[in-house]
């Protein structure tokens, strides 16, 4: 066999070629479905983390100073496919930047069986989002509302003083809070009826 001639293993470059390419493929194939997974939770967390399109943010702290200007902030309540009544106990509250205040909604199950549920919530103006920040909520996790009875849910919640900086927020005197319940995705199947 002479020195020059290729050995059985060695690819020529066209297979070579034709391997790297299926390579590339099969990783950008894999990676869209991965992006595709995980493309849900990762848009959340990032609303979550910025307030990106109205999405109000979960603060850890309140602020530690009130400013003297103050907004409305109006309450807005519904339900999908659901067999509840949801109100919110004030129509609006009048609340200074970085004060802390409670808001309270009541949700009625006016079924037979236990309902659990999730509510979703936005602000609106959207460019209020990064400013609206919860401390307690109702809506970071399931509710269950046993057959015929009636909850109170508490929000506490701030709206930050950075709020009357930002050029597209500080001519804004009415924040609405909107929450929409549905029905838990995950929740565990209704038990028989009584």
């Amino acid at each position: 066999m002479s020195p020059n001639a290729p050995s059985k293993r060695e690819l020529s470059p066209k297979a070579r070629r034709n391997r790297n390419v299926a390579v590339i493929c099969g990783a950008v194939f894999f990676g869209m479905i991965g992006a595709a997974y995980a493309s849900i939770p990762l848009y959340r967390a990032f609303c979550q983390a910025t307030g990106f399109d109205g999405t109000v943010r979960r603060a850890k702290a309140a602020p530690t100073t009130v400013a003297t200007q103050s907004v409305t902030v109006r309450f807005d309540a519904n339900v999908r496919d659901l067999p509840w009544d949801f109100t919110a106990e004030q129509t609006a509250q009048k609340v200074q930047l970085g004060e802390t205040k409670l808001a309270f909604f009541k949700v009625a199950n006016n079924s037979d069986t236990p309902v659990t549920a999730r509510a979703v919530f936005n602000v609106v103006p959207e460019q209020a989002g990064p400013y609206f920040q919860k401390l307690q909520c109702f809506c970071f996790s399931d509710q269950t509302i046993g057959a015929h009875q009636t909850v109170e849910m508490p929000v506490l919640y701030f709206v930050d003083p950075k709020y009357a900086q930002d050029f597209e927020t500080k001519t804004k005197s009415e924040i609405t809070l909107s929450y929409t319940f549905y029905p838990a995705t995950d929740a565990p199947p209704a038990g028989p009826k009584s």
